[in-house]
């Protein structure tokens, strides 16, 4: 398969490219980048006023195989990845059973390979069963080719065994993906705890529940020397504890996710109980559930402190935390409803709508930080698209304008805030190993 990519321009990281080059690829890999290529080539594409970056990376992504399959399969979550322009995604253990021993993993990267137009790499989880109680087997997964672990949807509250599983990835080199939350603290909260938390009579969870785990992780991370990424950052002391971390030299990186980014507490919006006419069943409503996720939406002040961090590359990577739900599972109230949204098909726009029009982020920052840093965290060689690489690309049109409409994604789940939004900048095409995954409509 031959693909020559015409007239776009280009934006790599890894070399600084910022130019309008036309890209060759054969047999997977980009074998030249510059004006004006003349190759017979199976497939031509004219990318006139697109951007062409590396394939995005989602360090953070739930795909609910196996065994939560009707809220998403690996098949449909890989689709979801394509339109969003993703070519690498990171599956998040907390499945049913837990991704906590080699079997598991092979089952996912198995299933992968079959079934998924994306790449796939499964992480493993911390504990067994994600009890917190014992350690998986990490080291087996490694061998079965884990790239991380991760105890993603809870944080392992016994420090001890977490500084032995710190240990053990720093001895074989990988990472730690940590969702930081204090279970102790949360006591039933389901949105940031803020005047209008009390407006709308729910219980909020306070920033200190995100911010004393966080500072915990940094300081096993010092003493173990274990690579830390920490997960779906919302506060601005988050974002203080990681930029004193690094002045420490501590081995630290931390994403952000675009919702926490776009919206604030302050966008949730109350609704009314109703009733289902086919069912004839109350639904017992308060708010609108689309907008419960964890961590919460933050104050104005977290979301400021968010995007100037990610501006001035404190943190490092954007992350979609995508976590889909059934329409019954989140059609019920805000005490009810699982925490979690969809996001593999809205953080492009989001990211380049929010932060790069708004000038928070170049474009190349924006490549950074959604395709070149994520791979050097997990430590692939991915996020580069300069000859000899493999050929993982986004076309990616920065003038278009358009609605989010979540009928037409890919992902099985509904479960947005963001459906009817305006939004500027569309994922074309999306581009793996040489072949052409995924096309939008023109």
């Amino acid at each position: 398969m031959i693909l020559l990519i015409k007239n776009g321009h280009v934006i790599n990281p890894a070399t600084e490219t910022d130019e309008v080059a036309d890209i060759l690829a054969e047999d997977g890999k980009v074998v030249k980048m510059e004006k004006n290529i003349k190759a017979k080539a199976d497939r031509v594409i004219d990318a006139k006023g697109c951007y062409v970056m590396p394939g995005f990376i989602d360090m953070h992504v739930h795909l609910r195989d196996p065994g939560q399959e009707q809220k998403e399969t690996i098949e449909t979550g890989c689709n979801a990845a394509a339109h969003g322009g993703y070519t690498t995604i990171l599956a998040m253990p907390n499945t049913k059973p837990v991704v906590d021993n080699p079997d598991v993993v092979k089952y996912v990267q198995n299933k992968a390979k079959t079934v998924g137009v994306v790449n796939v790499l499964q992480v493993g989880a911390i504990t067994k069963g994600q009890q917190g109680k014992e350690l998986a087997d990490i080291r087996g997964m490694y061998e079965a080719g884990i790239p991380a672990i991760s105890e993603d949807g809870r944080s392992v509250m016994n420090s001890e065994l977490y500084r032995e599983a710190m240990e053990i990835a720093a001895e074989l080199d990988i990472p730690v993906l940590a969702h930081c939350e204090d279970i102790n603290l949360v006591n039933g909260g389901v949105m940031n705890e803020d005047a209008h938390s009390k407006e709308l009579g729910l219980r909020g969870i306070t920033n200190s529940v995100e911010d004393i785990i966080v500072a915990r992780d940094i300081m096993l991370s010092r003493d173990t020397g274990a690579k830390l990424h920490l997960c779906h950052c919302s506060t601005r002391d988050s974002v203080k504890m990681v930029q004193h971390a690094r002045m420490e030299k501590t081995k630290v990186t931390a994403e952000v996710c675009p919702h926490h980014f776009t919206l604030t507490s302050d966008d949730i919006h109350k609704i009314e109980p109703s009733i289902d006419q086919e069912k004839k069943l109350a639904i017992d409503a308060d708010a609108d559930t689309n907008f419960k996720m964890n961590p919460p939406l933050r104050s104005r002040e977290d979301v400021q402190a968010l995007k100037e961090g990610l501006r001035d590359n404190i943190m490092d990577v954007i992350s979609t935390d995508h976590a889909p739900h059934t329409f019954e599972e989140k059609n019920t109230s805000m005490k009810k409803a699982p925490f979690g949204i969809v996001g593999l098909e809205t953080a492009a726009c989001l990211t380049y709508s929010e932060l790069v029009l708004q000038g928070y982020l170049t474009p190349m920052q924006m490549a950074e930080k959604m395709s070149y840093n994520p791979a050097k965290i997990v430590g692939i060689d991915k996020g580069d698209i300069q000859p000899g690489k493999i050929a993982d690309i986004v076309i990616f049109d920065p003038e278009k304008t358009y609605k989010i409409d979540k009928t037409k994604f890919a992902s099985k789940g509904r479960n947005t805030p963001f459906d009817g939004r305006e939004v500027t900048g569309k994922v074309m095409a999306t581009i793996v190993d040489g072949r052409v995954v995924y096309e939008a409509e023109a």
